[in-house]
């Protein structure tokens, strides 16, 4: 019989921590604690396959998982002395969900699951606290309501809220027994109310329909909205982990509280952590209450007046801090821990690897290389590549005014600015619409994971360092200030304001996630630089990898920075870009509309001093580092006139009558200007476009060898080459232009000429093509387009959908599609370097920067990858880490 329950507890577990995939990351580590001997209650767990079963037979469960999951229930009853569902010593327990990698806040819990109006007197009465029993049982209606039953958690609060009100109290801790049971009864009659029938008094009854929303709550909407911003897979499913209840609601000597083994903004090596005392673990992260330092050095840092947990309960901290440090060692990573403390106990809830910000990730890999729980390899290995990005996001120029309007906690680094939006749907139709916008909440909540990937950053007036809206903010990358509790929301009438000033919706706004200030207006920013940890990290990881990293840029500013980013030549300088300014526009659009080659080089003539100047100035930024050319490839539609404005301008230039050079304009227009008259199709149609720039460019790199002593070898790439013969055409008119200028100069000129490979055609027909090149840069945006039929510029109307249904995993032009898209590429750079090997191979579109692309690269065996220059770190370390895993493979 299939095992589908795992049990744990009492000094031992039937699982482990390699054991994720079948038991989620969080059942594996309570397995993992329980072997090591931690206070941990002992509880089960239900594997991911149950919820793969569930899904894929009509929610229902596997034959045997009932009787297991009683088993495995009577044995926890066993452990603890009590019995599940008696009305005399009845055992509680919660019900959390448990996926291979942390997806925090994005599924269900359900706690204090068993009580009912028969196991609550019980309660009380074992406790000797009727209150904290009464006050246990109205948490478990209202979570139960929610997570369950469907009703919405806010119909709940104002009940209790009502009550407050009606009775002078400022606190939940404010009520007594009393109290609670007349909020319980109101709870009770909403229920009734909305759903027609009592709530669920059967235990059982309580369990299954937890066990079942758990697993229901792997499709819930921010679920899957998360797996899609992190490329979490669909069918991994989640597990569903049942463990007896601790509380640490049973008055002032019981606590509960989270904390990580290292700070997870800056990476410092210091316990972090917050905790409430008389509370339960949900009230820690929803910010209902304002948590206490858990280290007397931050309470003193924080300024509180609160005692911290190593004052208030000396014994119960230093056993902490002592499993902490064993966590830490035995898991070599920094630890998010969950406890509990019951009346002065201690009770670990959950250990796993901590989010953390780019960096602290930094910092904490190279810290612990340098302290020898890792190496240098395994360093790189523990930064995600993609959260590189986080570091190279703007800092507050610290020259600039503040305009302080309040201040919050510094929950997530780095500042943003935008305007003002309050709900997570004004978020993502500002993000749309083109617009930056900073997502105001009173406290964030799973639901708002779409607003927050599309808000540049988020503040909340509630909520502590480890609340909702400060993990996840941190797991993006995006700037976040918490705790901002001094401002006030109005979102009715769309107003922030504070002390007398008023912001209105729409209005600009700067958050700076580093010093936890809300500034009024834009403010100016700085780049960050690398150094420190991170150029250490750089170091490790140019040591493995075996790619080249180049970039893309054809401006002086976008080649300085990506040098500075340690970028090893240009890989993409598309020279179309370089005429979209003043009087090259009005050049360019001249050499288009003459009817005759004449006229076409008179156009270029102009052209050509400002290309040479071009070149010649990108040549000495690199340095004798390699330089990628793709010559002219405009669709026709960007550069031609189209207001009477323009048409009237060239026409003025040209001499000739507007009217008449509208018609030409008219001739040349294109249904489809992406597959028209473009690429190596203009430069067979009009060679003495190739002939201009080719002469630019070795008249430049003439110039910068001068003025450098550093040699310059340029690569010239012929674009969108479907045919041979395409080819072989362009390169005449190169190698004459490249003869010609060197007996002009007088000096050798080295060079190699190139194609973008993004046609299929050109990846089938590579073997021909690499007879007439001396490399190949895949131009993977266009073959992505042209593989699958779709334009980039309108794909994102339905791609979405198409990701939500199934029918793609990952966006291809973000990612690329190794089915389709990849298995051209490998049949290019097999086909081409069996014609000719030693071919240099290259991938120059978007995918160059991306993580999952880059290590598709590594499996092809191309020589290095080209991207933007802030993305050129990212793929530094991509590029390393495939390098790593493809030997280790």
């Amino acid at each position: 019989m299939t095992k589908w329950v795992y049990g744990f507890g009492d000094g031992r577990s039937e699982g482990a921590a390699d054991m994720r995939n079948l038991l989620g990351g969080k059942g594996a580590n309570l397995a993992e604690m329980s072997n090591l001997g931690l206070p941990v209650p002992p509880g089960f767990t239900i594997t991911t396959e149950v919820c793969t079963w569930f899904e894929t037979h009509g929610q229902s469960y596997p034959d045997g998982l009932a009787g297991q999951v009683e088993a495995a229930l009577s044995e926890v009853g066993r452990i603890t002395g009590r019995r599940f569902g008696d009305t005399v010593n009845p055992l509680l327990v919660s019900v959390r969900s448990g996926a291979r990698v942390s997806m925090p806040g994005m599924m269900d819990t359900v706690l204090n699951l068993g009580l009912n109006d028969a196991t609550v007197p019980a309660l009380a009465e074992a406790a000797g606290d009727p209150r904290f029993a009464y006050d246990s049982y109205r948490r478990f209606i209202q979570m139960y309501s929610d997570v369950v039953l469907g009703l919405d958690h806010h119909a709940f609060e104002e009940i209790l809220e009502d009550y407050k009100n009606e009775h002078d109290l400022a606190l939940d801790t404010d009520l007594t027994a009393e109290a609670w049971q007349e909020v319980i009864a109101g709870y009770k009659k909403l229920v009734e109310d909305e759903l027609g029938k009592p709530f669920p008094q059967d235990p059982a009854e309580q369990l299954w329909g937890a066990i079942g929303a758990v697993f229901l709550s792997w499709e819930s909407a921010r679920a899957v909205t998360y797996r899609r911003l992190h490329d979490i897979p669909n069918d991994w499913g989640t597990a569903v982990n049942v463990q007896a209840m601790v509380f640490g609601n049973m008055g002032q000597s019981s606590a509960t509280g989270v904390a990580f083994t290292r700070n997870p903004s800056t990476g410092e090596k210091a316990l972090y952590g917050e905790f409430l005392i008389n509370a339960q673990g949900e009230d820690v992260v929803a910010g209902i209450r304002t948590p206490q330092d858990i280290t007397e050095a931050a309470r003193i840092a924080a300024g509180s007046d609160a005692l911290s947990l190593e004052k208030a309960m000396p014994e119960a901290f230093a056993e902490f801090v002592g499993i902490c440090d064993k966590l830490e060692a035995h898991y070599r990573d920094m630890q998010d821990l969950e406890f509990t403390i019951e009346r002065g106990r201690l009770w670990m809830l959950q250990t796993r690897s901590g989010k953390r910000t780019a960096k602290a990730a930094l910092k904490i890999a190279v810290d612990m290389a340098d302290e020898g729980l890792i190496t240098p390899t395994e360093a790189v290995m523990r930064v995600d590549p993609a959260a590189l990005d986080q570091l190279l996001h703007p800092m507050i120029d610290p020259k600039a005014t503040r305009d302080i309007l309040g201040t919050g906690l510094p929950a997530s680094p780095g500042a943003a600015s935008g305007e003002i939006v309050f709900s997570s749907d004004e978020a993502e139709e500002a993000k749309n619409a083109g617009r930056k916008v900073i997502l105001v909440r009173v406290e964030t909540s799973p639901e708002d994971i779409h607003g927050m990937h599309a808000a540049e950053g988020i503040l909340t007036l509630r909520g502590g360092m480890t609340s909702h809206a400060a993990v996840v903010a941190r797991g993006m990358g995006k700037p976040c200030v918490s705790g901002a509790g001094a401002l006030r929301i109005d979102a009715r009438v769309g107003t922030l304001s504070v002390a007398g000033r008023k912001l209105q919706r729409g209005e600009r706004i700067t958050i700076d996630g580093t010093s936890g200030q809300v500034l009024v207006g834009e403010v100016d920013m700085l780049q960050p630089e690398m150094s420190g940890e991170f150029a250490r990290l750089m170091e490790w990881a140019d040591a493995e990898r075996r790619m080249k990293v180049r970039t893309n840029a054809e401006t002086p500013a976008d080649a300085r920075a990506a040098r500075g980013f340690g970028a090893e030549g240009i890989g993409l300088c598309r020279t179309e870009h370089m005429f979209f300014d003043g009087e090259r526009i009005v050049a360019v659009r001249e050499m288009i509309l003459s009817d005759s080659e004449e006229g076409r080089r008179a156009a270029l003539a102009k052209l050509l001093p400002m290309q040479r100047g071009d070149f010649t100035e990108l040549f000495e930024i690199m340095q004798g580092l390699p330089v990628t050319i793709r010559l002219l490839d405009p669709p026709l539609h960007e550069f031609l006139p189209h207001t009477d404005e323009e048409i009237a301008e060239v026409a003025a230039v040209m001499g000739v009558d507007a009217e008449l050079l509208r018609q030409r304009a008219l001739e040349l227009s294109e249904f489809n200007p992406m597959l028209g008259h473009r690429g190596c199709r203009l430069l067979v149609s009009y060679p003495e476009i190739a002939e201009m720039q080719a002469r630019a460019i070795f008249e430049g790199a003439v110039a910068a060898a001068a003025s450098t002593g550093a040699p310059v070898t340029p690569e010239i790439m012929v674009p969108l080459v479907g045919v041979k013969a395409e080819l072989d055409l362009v390169r005449a008119r190169i190698d004459a232009m490249a003869k010609a200028v060197s007996q002009e100069a007088g000096v050798a000129i080295e060079y190699q000429v190139g194609t973008m490979i993004e046609l299929p055609r050109a990846c089938l027909r590579a073997g021909e093509i690499a007879g007439a090149a001396e490399f190949f840069s895949f131009g993977t945006n266009d073959l992505t387009q042209t593989t699958f039929g779709i334009s980039r510029d309108d794909a994102a109307s339905f791609l979405g959908a198409y990701q939500r249904l199934g029918v793609i995993e990952r966006d291809p032009f973000v990612s690329i599609d190794q089915d389709g898209v990849g298995e051209l590429v490998r049949i290019g750079a097999e086909r081409g370097r069996a014609a000719r090997p030693g071919l240099k191979l290259g991938i120059c579109g978007e995918h160059g920067g991306d993580p999952a692309s880059i290590a598709f690269c590594e499996s092809v065996g191309l020589d290095y990858v080209s991207c933007s220059p802030f993305r050129v770190p990212i793929a530094r370390l991509a590029a390393a880490q495939s390098a790593l895993k493809a030997k280790s493979a």
